[in-house]
């Protein structure tokens, strides 16, 4: 093959080898925010566009039943080594916890959210946590089996599943983050901050007596 017909195969190449690298940097630009954020106490309430969701003064926000988003696909391995998909639970109230063993607020919290899943698993709650930043489920698994925790933990150790969420909507942005989704599938309220269990139950019983 001559020279000139190599040419342009050696630029397709090098183009695609570009396209890969601003794809992957883009993924990490995205993941690095998220980081930034980690184990902070609090965040704004928005992305861009019309975001429906008022935040109280407790730094809950909520969206009105008829004005909720879609929750976006969470399933994956636990870090059990179990998979797991949450549209399953569609039909029960379910309070998404974003946690990482490394995370202080985290660990503060813990024990509350122990605590109400037990209480409110004859109600059709159900919890799921999304463990995220632990780069192997060894201290997530202890983690959980220090504070007892019952219900299962999706394992998202680079954050794919916090990005999932659309901008705009309730998403999660710091670590610790909650979230509440209701019967039908949809994001009903968010905050950014560790939770005592009387603000836990607060931002749960609204969303649990909807009918």
């Amino acid at each position: 093959m001559s020279a000139a017909c190599r040419t342009p195969q050696r630029l397709n190449r090098t183009r695609s080898r570009s396209r890969r690298r601003a794809a992957l940097a883009t993924a990490g630009a995205a993941v690095a925010a998220l980081v930034l954020s980690a184990c902070s106490s609090g965040g704004t309430s928005g992305g861009s566009g019309n975001t429906n969701f008022i935040t109280g003064k407790d730094g809950i926000a909520t969206v009105k039943k008829g004005e909720r988003a879609a929750a976006p696909d969470l399933s994956g391995p636990t870090i059990d080594g179990k998979q797991l998909d949450v549209a399953a639970y569609k039909g029960k109230v379910v309070v998404i916890n974003v946690w990482g063993s490394w995370c202080p607020p985290c660990r503060a919290e813990a024990s509350n959210f122990v605590k109400v899943a037990q209480d409110t698993a004859g109600k059709g709650v159900q919890f799921v946590g999304i463990n995220t930043r632990d780069t192997s489920t060894q201290p997530a698994r202890a983690f959980e089996k220090q504070y007892g925790v019952p219900y299962p933990s999706l394992y998202d150790p680079t954050g794919k599943l916090m990005l999932r969420f659309k901008q705009g909507t309730l998403n999660p942005q710091a670590i610790p983050s909650t979230l509440v989704i209701d019967r039908d599938g949809k994001i009903a309220a968010r905050t950014l901050q560790a939770l005592s269990e009387d603000k836990l139950r607060a931002m749960l019983a609204p969303v649990l007596a909807e009918k």
